[in-house]
């Protein structure tokens, strides 16, 4: 994997300070197309009546797809944060190239939030500074534990995805689309941290993970 890591501390802070604010103001570049609707989906979509959202199901869509957002802001946060500490290269390197695939689950994020007519969480800075004080205690306890942290976080948000895969409406194809495609990258994101070494964690941290991820999703949804 070619190094594209920045070569100086200061290139490194310039870097980490321009994400950190692109992902909050919601400028965050596209390195891959937004993810389209399958075949199957695109020929039942040109029945009218089964393609329109309605009012209530758009604002469902909407609030599910800014919940979506935030979590991304907060991968942000957490993989650049944890990148800082990481002691190995490599390991750096494969956060790096998660981060970015991340980058482009939060720009996807932020273009479905746009043709919802919705806007993205007004407590987006809040939700970046947090998790990057969480990625940094995580980071701070050595690469195992903070790879064991990514596998976790990573397993509780594939199984948040199964669950808006649930809940968004059934022709809401685009945005099915954008996480299905995440989903798929998060379960990458979390096997890379199992393959190279990341512990399990302790019930009780699994325990406050999946609290503070309750309290994330119930204000995101209407904040």
């Amino acid at each position: 994997m070619p190094s594209n890591l920045p070569s100086s501390p200061v290139d490194e802070f310039i870097i980490e300070f321009d994400r950190a604010l692109r992902s909050i103001v919601g400028a965050t570049p596209m390195r891959r197309a937004v993810p389209q609707p399958t075949h199957e989906a695109t020929n039942e979509a040109t029945n009218e009546s089964s393609s329109e959202l309605s009012a209530s199901e758009k604002q469902h869509a909407a609030g599910l797809m800014r919940i979506n957002h935030v979590g991304e802001v907060c991968a942000q946060a957490l993989y650049q944060s944890q990148k800082l500490h990481a002691k190995s290269d490599d390991l750096k390197q494969k956060l790096e190239h998660a981060a970015i695939e991340e980058e482009d689950h939060l720009a996807w994020c932020e273009s479905r939030l746009k043709e919802l007519d919705a806007r993205p969480s007004l407590l987006n800075p809040l939700w970046y500074a947090g998790s990057f004080v969480l990625g940094s205690v995580a980071g701070l306890a050595g690469d195992k534990v903070s790879l064991g942290f990514v596998a976790e976080t990573e397993k509780q948000v594939e199984h948040h995805l199964d669950g808006h895969l649930q809940e968004l409406p059934a022709n809401d194809y685009a945005s099915r689309a954008i996480v299905a495609q995440m989903r798929a990258d998060e379960i990458e994101h979390g096997q890379m941290a199992i393959r190279e070494g990341g512990i399990e964690l302790p019930a009780p941290v699994k325990s406050a993970m999946k609290l503070m991820a309750k309290v994330m999703t119930f204000t995101a949804y209407r904040i």
